[in-house]
Parts: structure tokens; C-alpha cells; sequence
């Protein structure tokens, strides 16, 4: 095994909470997604949703940070690959990986107003 693979058990979730503090730290969508995830978690609470519907929530919200996450590593690497100097290529990568997260949000707001008009409308 390589240095890398033998880090143990423990590290390895330590390297994630470095990771998820750093994108916290860096990147102002991804907290701003989690204020709006800590908000859509405690309506939905008080809404009394299901527990069907508690996980559809948090798999929406999942979806749109793991994506954000995934864009800010792949906007980190290239950047470090090419020394932050323009290539169409880079860029190309880039926007993809952003529009990545912009379905990944447009799906979690669809899929909120369905599961939170049915309570505010329906009921």
C-alpha cells in the first residue's frame, strides 16, 4: 500500500470534516445552501411532513451540496493543473460542473414545491 492508502480508519473521517470545513470556509453557495437547508428542515418540521417526505427533503438537499462540493474540487484541481491561466477547455469543465449544480437546485426547489404546497395548499 501506498502512503496515502494507509491513513487509517480515523483519519479518513477527519480528512472529510478538513473537507467539509474548507468548502464551508471558501465557498459562499455552499453556506448559503446550508442556512437554506437549516430553514427548509425546521418548516418541514413544523409542517409535520412524513417520514417519506423528511427523506426526500434531505436527499434534495443532499444533492445540491454534494454537487457544490463537486464543483469547488473539480474548480480547485483545474486551477491547480493549469496554474489558473485561461484554457477554453478549463473552462468549458468549469461551466458544466456549475450547470451541474444548477439542475441539482432547480430539481431540489421543484421537488420542495411539491412536497410543501401539498401541505400549505392542500390541507
Amino acid at each position: 500500500m501506498t502512503r496515502f492508502k494507509s491513513q487509517g480508519f480515523n483519519n479518513t473521517f477527519k480528512n472529510a470534516r478538513k473537507g467539509f470545513r474548507l468548502v464551508l470556509r471558501s465557498e459562499i453557495n455552499v453556506r448559503i445552501h446550508v442556512v437554506i437547508a437549516i430553514l427548509v428542515l425546521a418548516f418541514a418540521y413544523f409542517l409535520n411532513f412524513s417520514a417519506i417526505e423528511f427523506c426526500l427533503i434531505l436527499f434534495a438537499i443532499a444533492i445540491v451540496i454534494i454537487s457544490e462540493m463537486l464543483n469547488t474540487a473539480i474548480e480547485f484541481a483545474l486551477d491547480s493543473i493549469y496554474h489558473n491561466k485561461y484554457s477554453k477547455m478549463v473552462g468549458m469543465a468549469k461551466d458544466i460542473s456549475a450547470g451541474a449544480v444548477m439542475f441539482a437546485s432547480f430539481i431540489s426547489v421543484a421537488v420542495g414545491l411539491i412536497l410543501f404546497g401539498k401541505h400549505l395548499f392542500l390541507n
